[in-house]
């Protein structure tokens, strides 16, 4: 078995960075959204106002929830290096399992979020379908 070192860890900084910036600029994309929907239910009580607002909502505690468990898994990274650092290997692999575990489920939780935001556009594409006929 291969020594776990202090590069290994380090190595998902970029990684995860990138992917917390991806999650950031969903939730500000969802920010906006909810801001414009809440306008829009504000002049008009509107029932499919009401199921966008529900999707969207939905779609914003799974981002959260993919923004915890990506932050988590950078957290046990960090954590990984210092108890390599202190000479406590047999701790640090475990945590670092745990590290990537944490990302695996935050990576899991994007596809079930892609999913609903395709549903969500479908439901568009097929009222402007029905409208064109």
């Amino acid at each position: 078995m291969e020594q776990l070192t202090l590069t290994t860890p380090a190595l998902l900084f970029s990684a995860i960075s990138l992917i917390m910036l991806a999650y950031t600029n969903r939730f500000l994309a969802y920010a906006a959204i909810i801001r414009d929907l809440h306008d829009k239910y504000m002049q008009k009580k509107d029932s499919v106002l009401i199921a966008q607002i529900k999707n969207i909502k939905q779609r914003l505690y799974l981002t959260r929830a993919m923004q915890i468990f990506g932050i988590s898994s950078l957290l046990l990274c960090v954590l990984t290096m210092f108890l390599i650092y202190i000479q406590q290997y047999r701790i640090a692999v475990w945590v670092f399992g745990l590290a990537l575990l944490l990302l695996i489920i935050s990576l899991g939780l994007l596809i079930v979020e892609i999913q609903i935001s395709v549903k969500a556009l479908e439901h568009h594409i097929s009222d402007i379908e029905k409208s064109k006929s």
